[in-house]
Parts: C-alpha cells; sequence; structure tokens
C-alpha cells in the first residue's frame, strides 16, 4: 500500500506587478522558495518578487494537474480572478463574454459594422 500518494499543485501567484503566474509543482513549499529568492535568472517570476500565493488546487494525478495548469495559462486575468475569489460559478459566464468578445458579429461591430456577416446569417444573434 503507497501511504504517502504523490500530490501535484497548479498555483497561481500574483506578482508585484500585478500579473499572474501559473505553474504546477509536487513540492509547493519548495517551489516557492525559489520563486521568492529567485533562484533561476531567466524565469517569468524573477524580476516581478514579491510574489503572492494566490491559488492552489491539489491533485493526486499528474496528467489531470498538467491538464488544468495549461487550461489556466490560457485563460485571460477575468477567468484566473474568479477561481482565486473561488466563484468558479463565474467561469461559464465569463466564457461566453470571451466567446461574444471575439464571435463575428462582436468583431464587425466594433469595427464600425452594423450588419452581421452574411455567413451567419440563419444564425440567431440576442
Amino acid at each position: 500500500m503507497n501511504v504517502g500518494l504523490n500530490q501535484y499543485h497548479v498555483y497561481i501567484l500574483k506578482c508585484a506587478d500585478g500579473s499572474y503566474y501559473t505553474g504546477i509543482t509536487n513540492n509547493i513549499e519548495r517551489r516557492l522558495i525559489e520563486h521568492q529568492s529567485g533562484e533561476n535568472p531567466t524565469c517569468y517570476t524573477f524580476k516581478r518578487r514579491p510574489l503572492k500565493l494566490v491559488f492552489n488546487e491539489v491533485f493526486n494525478d499528474v496528467n489531470q494537474a498538467i491538464a488544468f495548469e495549461k487550461q489556466v495559462k490560457g485563460w485571460r486575468r477575468e477567468k484566473k480572478e474568479a477561481i482565486i475569489n473561488g466563484t468558479w460559478d463565474l467561469l461559464p459566464e465569463l466564457a461566453k463574454a470571451k466567446n461574444q468578445k471575439n464571435s463575428p458579429v462582436t468583431r464587425s461591430l466594433s469595427n464600425g459594422c452594423s450588419q452581421r456577416p452574411t455567413h451567419h446569417a440563419s444564425r440567431a444573434y440576442p
């Protein structure tokens, strides 16, 4: 029986410049020390210290942790702040807002065009 199951942490650091850094580790305490001490001058956080741990999600499966880290790294600031604040329920709405922002209709309207794109003519827009 394996009593000491490995745990993997997907974490978010808030940097001194207000940006966020998302990472993964199997030893959160060690990794935070490495970030804070500036152990690696080429790391994103090196010139952005001091750092604050603002989110930490623990996984028992490394593949799930890697997938979640990759997903979070692709998110914009608002979605990261939703999970930091524990408001996971906002994620679907924030995803809709992002999709609406980047939809052909929104892009056309933001470019001064007042008509819907013709290739989406059969689609109903609110």
